[in-house]
């Protein structure tokens, strides 16, 4: 056996023509039968029960979990197994939507007979539309395809890419159709980047109670510098007698304060504070807090209620910390 780098290449560059080709032929294809499946699956009060024999089968997987995170409630039967005890799985308040190349598989066509008696809605995405499959479905998914990428034209290629991309179809007219937004797609996604951006609030990483470095406008320099060692965010807000953030000191503030050669020990918090500081609402998401520190160049953020009363504060580490950047 010898191994032709270039043959290689080329194959490659055959196989993602032939699947682009195959993919881009759906969309000549589409058509009312598509818009009475979304329907359709609008319409289901329980779930949509995919199913699929080998390559099909594992596609059917995919398109099952992709359904599910955005707002379709679905799952994955296995034809084999459903003949065995797994129908009872099945309800008629389910749809079921069957996925087969040829649309002969046997495993699949023998329980077709089962879920048209059960009456649940049957969708059929299939290559052949004559097919057993297509024949005894309510509504028929084109999912045929010119050729497989593979050489012999055997192995399952671009058909499943086909059938893949047919599934995101449905998913995404689903979602959409749903009014599915980014912060429901979060809460089915709660241990991802995603869920951490879209589900976190300033309140869960900011610190609060006594980990907030604050002084009073009068507090001498010593006072301000002290606070802000101790409490380790880099800054000090500085608030009013009603707990008011009026101002914020830095580690920037005070290194060009030092280039400036002013006696320190005569300046109170007032005299260096910056005024009306950059804050945020505790409730308030944390991916919003990240978005302003980089619009307004800063990378501390005070916390405060609906009043301006001093109730947190974060920096661009608690941010990091919680992988919300």
């Amino acid at each position: 056996m010898s191994f032709d780098p270039s043959q290689a290449l080329r194959l490659a560059h055959d196989t993602l023509d032939i699947e682009a080709a195959a993919v881009l032929g759906l969309k000549q294809r589409l058509g009312d039968g598509f818009a009475r499946a979304v329907a359709l699956m609008l319409d289901v009060t329980g779930r949509v029960v995919v199913m699929g024999m080998g390559k099909s089968g594992h596609v059917g997987r995919k398109i099952a979990a992709t359904l599910a995170s955005t707002g379709t409630p679905a799952m994955f039967v296995h034809p084999a197994e459903a003949s065995h005890g797994d129908m009872g799985m099945i309800k008629a308040s389910d749809l079921v939507l069957a996925i087969s190349n040829s649309g002969e598989s046997d495993e699949l066509v023998a329980i077709v007979p089962l879920v048209k008696r059960l009456g649940a809605p049957l969708v059929a995405m299939t290559g052949r539309t004559t097919s057993a499959l297509a024949r005894h479905a309510d509504v028929v998914l084109d999912s045929g395809v010119e050729k497989e990428a593979c050489p012999l034209n055997l192995a399952p290629t671009a058909s499943t890419t086909a059938q893949l991309a047919l599934g995101d179809a449905l998913a995404v007219a689903l979602l959409d159709a749903r009014g599915f937004k980014a912060e429901d797609f979060a809460r089915s996604h709660p241990g991802g980047a995603l869920g951490r951006r879209l589900l976190m609030r300033v309140s869960d990483i900011m610190r609060a109670g006594d980990d907030v470095p604050s002084v009073p406008p009068d507090a001498d320099f010593n006072q301000l510098m002290s606070e802000m060692t101790r409490k380790g965010l880099g800054a000090s807000a500085v608030a009013d007698a009603d707990g008011r953030a009026i101002g914020i000191f830095t580690d920037g503030d005070l290194r060009r304060l030092l280039e400036t050669g002013r006696d320190l020990r005569a300046l109170k918090a007032r005299d260096v504070m910056h005024p009306d500081p950059y804050t945020i609402a505790a409730d308030a998401l944390a991916a919003e807090a990240a978005g302003a520190m980089e619009k307004h160049r800063v990378t501390v953020l005070l916390a405060v209620d609906a009043q301006g009363r001093l109730t947190g504060a974060l920096n661009s580490n608690d941010l990091m910390r919680a992988k919300v950047i």
